[in-house]
Parts: structure tokens; C-alpha cells; sequence
């Protein structure tokens, strides 16, 4: 087997399987194919591979909406504190958000992606979407795109915004600092809402997907004009809108951090955050309460998503993982990233999990060899 399908790293006694897993989707994938994989067991390291060119278990690449994750794990803690109630309005901690009917919109469909402003009229610059202020300012006096509460479009580049403008109107201090002195300091995550000069030689620059012509006619069939949902909720409506594919290449996107899609992490910081979430780490105890995970992981839409024009189901501020991976316990709960991140965790089983990639993987969200790794992983877990 060539150097470029060998994985490095370590794997637990029982856990050797994975390792095969990550060889075999490696020889799959091609010459330049650079993933991470890393995994917990009840707050115990079980895994951390990494295989591919130029990539260590230390680079970090953008893992786009995985982000959404750190946000509202962190929003999390705010509902658990008893700072935020789920079942308050919007409104309530944000008054200009209740403008053009949006006055009854809680924060919990907010967070289950339910308040139908997904994007705004005029669109966003890179430099504006980079910037969560900008995003809340400019929805919160945005008309919805259907009445509130009656379906359900994902929020893809905006949500950790307008959940993070109600962390900031309750604490006086945005999603991004929250997240750095509640859950990354603390656990010292290689998880970065905000890049800091000092990683930069660390970030690896995430490479554009490479559709067969078969992929690629299958892209141009689901192709959707600019002011449609789907055009609005990517922000194609923009006449200079980034390619959604280059956002974490882009530096103001990486040093700013924006609370949706501008996460900078290895696989080492998406499974360990999650580890900390309901396993505790270094003698710390979990993050969340058994309920408040229980809370978050609750189906709160499921069904036809105006915006990706698909089946999706979501939990709360989370996506309900078990639906994407059967093997997983009901209540699982984690977020996908476009270029084929995926993360989350288990409480049935303890496990948590962390995944990463370097080129977008076809046709964007979790890259379909998660579903081989995870079950790999889960079945060494509960053997």
C-alpha cells in the first residue's frame, strides 16, 4: 500500500478495524485524499488517524457548518444556566429581530431553523458574512420567507448569527468569545471560531470538489436560480458572493470567525469537544446536564427543507445524527460541514466522534464515507 494510503496515528486494542476502514476509503478516494479521524469512548481517546498528503493530526482545515456545533453547544449552556429560554421569544432578548412578523418566533424555532429568514434580499459581501453583527443587523429587519413555525429551510449561512445576537443580548458578549472561555479554553480544543495569527501555518486550504462528468450533470440538474430559497439561503443572490467552496480561504472568513460556517479545527478538536459535551475530560465533568443533552438531541423538524430542496431532520440548533446513521442511539446530536466534515456525539453509546477533510467531497454536507467510518467506529465502541 502506498504512503498516501497508509494512516498514521494510533488506534485502541479493539479498534483496529477503523484504521482498515480509513486504508480502504483512501485507496477509494485518490492519490491526494487527506482526512482525520479521531474518536472518544466515554471521555477516553480511542482513535486519532490522519492519512493523505501534507496533513498531521495537527493541521487544521475549515469544517464549515460543523461550526454550528461549537455555537450552539455553547448556546446550550446558556439554556442550561437558565440564562435563555427556549420557549421565550426571539423578540423577548432581541427587540428589532420582531420586525415584519417575527414578533412570536421562539428561540427554540429559531434554532430548529423554523423562523424562515434564511438569508436576506440584498445578499452578503464575503467582509459582511464574515461579520455575525452584520448578519443579525440585517436580519433582524428582514421580511421572513414563509410564516414562522409552519415548515422548516436550513439556515446554513446565518443562524449561528442570529443565535449568537441572542447570546449577546443576554451576556454582553458574543458567540465567539463564549465559546472561547466556556468550552475551547478550558478544554484547550483545536476548535477556532476565529483563527488567530499565531495557527495560521497550521491551516491547510480546503481544495475544490472534483465531480466525474456523471457528478457534475447531476449538479447542473439541481441547479436553482439566485432568488430562489436555496439561492437566497447560500447567499447566490450577491453578485459578488464567494463560492461556498473557497469561504475558509478566504482570511477575513478564517480571522473572524463567523458562528455558522467559519469554524478552523482538526478532527482531534471536533471530537473532543463533543467528548467534553457529555463525557467530561481531564477530570472536568460534562459540559451538559444528561437532560440538556437529551434537549438538544430532540427531533424538532423533520420533513421536506424549503432550502436544500430535500429530506432533512433537525434537532435542536444540532442535526439529529442517528437519522443520518442508524447505528447510532437515539438523541445522537452533532453537525456536518460542507467540504465533508462530520462530528458529533452519542450519549446512548459515549461515544463522540470527529471527522475532517481536505477537498470538498461530492455533493457537499457530510462526505459519504462518514458512513462506513462511523459504523467502524461504533461497532470496536460497543463490542
Amino acid at each position: 500500500m502506498g504512503q498516501q494510503h497508509t494512516a498514521q496515528g494510533s488506534v485502541a486494542p479493539g479498534f483496529e478495524n477503523v484504521r482498515d476502514e480509513l486504508e480502504a476509503v483512501a485507496s477509494l478516494e485518490g492519490g491526494d485524499y487527506a482526512a482525520q479521524l479521531v474518536a472518544y469512548h466515554h471521555g477516553r481517546e480511542v482513535v486519532d488517524l490522519w492519512i493523505g498528503p501534507e496533513i498531521t493530526g495537527d493541521s487544521l482545515t475549515g469544517v464549515f457548518s460543523s461550526t454550528k456545533g461549537a455555537a450552539h453547544l455553547t448556546l446550550a449552556l446558556l439554556v442550561q444556566d437558565g440564562a435563555v429560554d427556549l420557549d421565550r421569544t426571539v423578540s423577548h432578548y432581541w427587540p428589532e429581530f420582531g420586525a415584519h412578523g417575527k414578533q412570536d418566533v421562539t428561540v427554540r424555532e429559531l434554532l430548529a431553523h423554523r423562523a424562515g429568514v434564511v438569508g436576506a434580499d440584498t445578499g452578503f459581501t464575503p467582509e459582511e458574512l464574515a461579520d455575525d453583527a452584520v448578519i443579525a443587523e440585517r436580519i433582524g429587519g428582514q421580511r421572513p420567507y414563509w410564516r414562522p413555525g409552519t415548515a422548516f429551510g436550513y439556515h446554513a449561512l446565518v443562524i449561528g448569527a442570529l443565535t449568537g445576537e441572542v447570546a449577546r443580548r443576554v451576556t454582553g458578549t458574543t458567540m465567539r468569545e463564549l465559546f472561547e472561555t466556556r468550552v475551547r479554553a478550558p478544554f484547550q480544543l483545536d476548535f477556532f471560531m476565529g483563527l488567530p495569527e499565531e495557527h495560521e501555518h497550521r491551516f491547510l486550504t480546503t481544495l475544490p470538489m472534483r465531480p466525474t462528468p456523471a457528478q457534475q450533470a447531476e449538479l447542473d440538474a439541481a441547479a436553482t436560480g439566485p432568488d430562489s430559497l436555496t439561492g437566497i439561503g447560500f447567499n447566490r443572490n450577491h453578485p459578488k458572493a464567494a463560492e461556498l467552496q473557497e469561504l475558509p480561504n478566504i482570511p477575513v472568513i478564517r480571522a473572524k470567525g463567523p458562528a455558522s460556517v467559519g469554524g478552523v479545527a482538526s478532527a482531534r478538536g471536533l471530537a473532543r469537544m463533543y467528548a467534553a459535551a457529555i463525557s467530561g475530560l481531564d477530570g472536568a465533568p460534562p459540559l451538559l446536564t444528561p437532560d440538556t443533552a437529551a434537549a438538544v438531541g430532540q427531533i424538532h423538524s423533520a420533513g421536506h427543507d424549503l432550502v436544500t430542496r430535500s429530506h432533512k431532520v433537525f434537532a435542536l440548533g444540532f442535526t439529529a445524527s442517528a437519522e443520518d446513521y442508524p447505528v447510532l442511539g437515539q438523541g445522537a446530536f452533532g453537525h456536518s460541514g460542507a467540504a465533508g466534515s462530520e462530528a458529533f456525539a452519542d450519549p446512548r453509546s459515549g461515544l463522540a466522534y470527529g471527522y475532517n477533510r481536505r477537498r470538498f467531497a461530492f455533493p457537499g454536507g457530510a462526505a459519504p464515507e462518514n458512513g462506513r467510518l462511523v459504523r467502524a467506529v461504533h461497532e470496536a465502541a460497543t463490542s
